[in-house]
């Protein structure tokens, strides 16, 4: 039997600094369904043969002393990374931590700890045709673009609007490229595919998963529980 290519490289973004949650820990570093929300996504990745590398961009802080539960990984394909001021500053710090031989990068980030495994195969199955991948969810809700003052300048049809989730997958060079425009141009951009497509390059949806949800406030993690319990 053939050993299969680790070719594919993920970034995790956990260097937030938790300012929308209750408590001096990290969010990134708080039990959610039974773990630590970042090694939820790092075990995650890391059942895919074809991983070489999953770097965890942490807070400066917390680079240099990682949390020990962190190494009940595979450590051989485990790399932490000094995260910067903004998030798209700790992606590209993350980047430039991939090793030589990774040709399709994932970027996740930490907050979103239930991925599944299907969303993944999705996102690298295009990232391998050339493209950028979203995995995303269709918008149930309609949706009003309002100007400064609150008032609505626009509804835009939902059937078209997506809710984007993580890991979005690229070609290495694809992502390289866009987050090195990004910087001299000082571009920020809170999406990964935001600063693909403002370079031209394709970017396409793939089917997202309701596990995605993003942890965002302290309500977010009874949610998220919850949602674990229906799903068991």
């Amino acid at each position: 039997m053939s050993t299969p290519v680790r070719d594919v490289g993920v970034v995790i973004v956990a260097a937030g600094a938790s300012t929308r949650t209750e408590g001096s820990e990290l969010k990134q570093f708080r039990w959610v369904a039974g773990k630590p929300m970042l090694l939820h996504s790092v075990q995650r990745f890391m059942e895919r043969d074809d991983v070489a590398i999953v770097v965890c961009v942490l807070p400066k802080s917390h680079a240099g002393d990682p949390p020990p539960w962190l190494f009940q990984c595979d450590v051989d394909r485990l790399l932490v990374s000094v995260g910067g001021r903004e998030r798209d500053e700790s992606v590209l710090n993350g980047l430039e931590d991939l090793p030589p031989e990774v040709r399709i990068v994932l970027v996740h980030d930490a907050a979103r700890p239930l991925v599944d495994s299907d969303t993944i195969e999705r996102v690298v199955a295009k990232a391998r045709e050339g493209l950028g991948a979203v995995p995303a969810l269709p918008a149930t809700d309609t949706i009003k673009e309002v100007d400064e003052l609150g008032a609505v300048v626009r509804t835009p049809d939902r059937a078209r609007l997506f809710h984007a989730q993580t890991p979005q997958g690229f070609p290495r060079a694809m992502i390289d490229e866009a987050y090195l425009r990004g910087k001299s141009d000082r571009v920020h951009a809170t999406d990964d595919a935001a600063l693909c497509e403002r370079i031209g390059a394709r970017v396409v949806i793939v089917e997202g998963s309701a596990t995605g949800l993003k942890v965002t406030t302290d309500e977010d993690f009874a949610r998220l529980d919850g949602l674990v319990k229906l799903v068991r």
